[in-house]
């Protein structure tokens, strides 16, 4: 069981977490849903494309990119966070930021995807007072400089060395594992051949007793292996998503909502006692 604030998730199937960048410079759809407004009806559409999770970051972590002040990023999600009070599915705040999680908390969402993993000075202490979810991500280096040479000597082992040592940090601090996801940070000061090995070995990370997420649409990854641009990658993002679900991935991240959604149920039908075959069973007693 996931619990994700006031909301429940059994995880008898993965979960799409829908994404909505309020940003003017995110790698994949920067500037497209800059707008209040235009970001509102983004999610609203997601949403109806299946989308269990929206995951709303008002600050671009693309490699390379600059970060944006406190009030700015509050400027950019607090509205849409309110706009959406009453939807049907749990709001995530993707940020790092403390201030901005205790706000976008305080405001609706149910959830922080911190790529910094609460390491940042009363973030632990925050989170678990409000309650709210979490995932935990693995990062090396920071966006402006994390994919000039990153380097490990064994870089499944030294990442879920840390994704369980900020379990322990979290768990310590009060959060509840029932509340955890961990993320291995596709992308995030990590090489082809790195990102190849974490996805190639996914399952080490659900070794550790919480969900994982997996974080692969549209990323430079999909593009170095298939040579297209990112407006190209829907195709190898859904590949991708269906990929890390076969390892172990309770959770994917996509931007391609709907179709990752339908090549999942493809996926999920195909499962021993998922929903479908207990309702098949159910039907014939």
């Amino acid at each position: 069981m996931f619990y994700c604030g006031k909301f429940q998730f059994d995880l008898s199937r993965p979960l799409v977490m829908g994404i909505v960048n309020v940003t003017p410079d995110s790698f994949s759809d920067g500037g497209h849903h800059s707008s209040t407004a235009s970001a509102i009806d983004h999610a609203q559409q997601l949403i109806a494309d299946g989308a269990d999770i929206l995951d709303i970051g008002g600050e671009s972590t693309r490699p390379g990119a600059a970060t944006v002040s406190t009030q700015e990023e509050l400027d950019r999600v607090l509205p849409v966070i309110e706009g959406l009070h009453d939807i049907s599915v749990p709001i995530s705040i993707d940020t790092w930021k403390p201030k901005v999680m205790r706000a976008a908390l305080t405001a609706g969402a149910s959830m922080v995807n911190d790529i910094n993993a609460l390491q940042e000075e009363g973030a632990l202490e925050m989170v678990a007072a409000s309650g709210a979810a979490v995932c935990l991500m693995h990062k090396q280096g920071v966006p402006q400089t994390m994919q000039q040479q990153p380097q490990y000597q064994d870089v499944v082992a030294e990442v879920s060395a840390f994704l369980r040592e900020r379990i322990a940090a979290a768990e310590a601090a009060g959060i509840a594992r029932e509340s955890m996801v961990i993320d291995p940070g596709f992308g995030f000061g990590k090489t082809l051949a790195h990102n190849l090995a974490l996805l190639r070995n996914l399952d080490a990370f659900c070794a550790l007793g919480v969900p994982v997420l997996a974080g692969l649409s549209r990323k430079s990854m999909l593009g170095a292996i298939i040579g297209r641009d990112v407006g190209e990658r829907m195709a190898a993002s859904v590949a991708a998503a269906m990929l890390a679900v076969q390892r172990g991935a309770a959770i994917v991240r996509a931007h391609d909502v709907r179709e990752t959604v339908d090549a999942l149920k493809i996926m999920n039908a195909l499962n021993p006692k998922t929903a479908v075959d207990r309702s098949i069973e159910d039907a014939g007693k």
